[in-house]
């Protein structure tokens, strides 16, 4: 039986067909450019050599297939994931899955927040900005795990028609995308609570546009969350990156964004006890996460603006 299994998060950076416009200030790209975006994007992908990824910013899932063809060792794997446009036509953002292990069935979109769950008057209040995707994967030994690709509601300051220029207007902007990003992490947390009834491990991974420690962050894990006694373990999720068991404080330089001259982090693994050393429940441990970062300070203009995210899961025996 396979000993090891690896999960990845790829946030690729706007991937669509050449001569599509996806935003205003964003020129499309040619086919030579889509070509070189196309190119190295599978190379990374190889270069990860990840059983499951999960991608972001996928506007094309036709673009993505095309850059699974291009891959040395993806070409066989299954694709789970949704396009989707705004009311003009035009393509909107989505997440995807990838993986060379079987799945249960076809991926479900949650566009909707659970219900009753309202934050504001807003009418996009009650729906995800990028509907996460969750999947059931199988791995080796019939384990069934529920995965989760998601990304959370940009750092973008959200400008609404008549605001001005001033510091105030800049900071009610950055408010209210910090007041939608803190939405979607209760919004899935409450999912991902959900799924964990099951009593199935859980993996939630992408873009989630803030740092480990963030509250937003620590939402989705339900860090500090009230529960029955002995059932800490089982009611949360662990950034992966902290309960890995290689920690190396010297070669740490896991950044997965550079913004304004700062390093940050903000695309993550997270994973239930199932996959922590410390829980008696574990099916496996996390041995080592790195990061795919490199790209970040060359400059490239073909490849992605985020680092990718590895995990490496040594399973405990055979899994019933």
């Amino acid at each position: 039986m396979q000993e090891e299994i690896r999960f990845a998060t790829f946030n690729v950076c706007n991937l669509a067909p050449a001569g599509a416009k996806l935003y205003d200030n964003l020129e499309p790209l040619s086919p030579a450019q889509y070509a070189a975006k196309a190119e190295w994007t599978a190379r990374q992908i190889d270069l990860l050599d990840a059983d499951v990824i999960g991608f972001q910013e996928i506007f094309s899932q036709a673009a993505l297939r095309d850059v699974l063809s291009r891959t040395r060792h993806y070409r066989e794997a299954t694709v789970a994931g949704y396009d989707a446009m705004d009311p003009a036509g035009r393509m909107l953002p989505t997440v995807a899955l990838v993986s060379r292990l079987p799945l249960a069935g076809a991926g479900v979109a949650w566009a909707d927040f659970p219900t009753g769950m309202s934050v504001s008057a807003d009418d996009n209040a009650c729906r995800f900005a990028r509907a996460p995707l969750h999947v059931q994967v199988i791995l080796p030994g019939g384990q069934l795990t529920d995965v989760v690709v998601v990304h959370l509601k940009s750092r973008r300051p959200d400008y609404r028609h008549g605001d001005g220029n001033d510091a105030a207007s800049y900071a009610l902007a950055n408010l209210r995308s910090l007041q939608r990003r803190g939405a979607e992490a209760v919004a899935l947390r409450v999912l991902a609570s959900e799924l964990g009834h099951s009593g199935r491990p859980r993996i939630v991974l992408g873009d989630f546009n803030d740092i480990a420690n963030a509250v937003t962050t620590s939402i989705v894990m339900g860090a500090g969350a009230p529960c029955e006694a002995g059932m800490e373990m089982r009611a949360r999720l662990y950034d992966a990156n902290a309960i890995q068991l290689r920690q190396d404080a010297l070669r740490h330089v896991g950044y997965t964004n550079i913004h304004d001259s700062a390093y940050m982090t903000i695309d993550h693994i997270l994973v239930s006890e199932h996959f922590h050393p410390a829980s008696p429940r574990a099916i496996g441990v996390l041995q080592e996460v790195t990061y795919l970062n490199d790209h970040l300070l060359l400059g490239l203009p073909h490849a992605s603006d985020h680092g990718q995210v590895l995990a490496r899961i040594k399973l405990l025996g055979n899994i019933d």
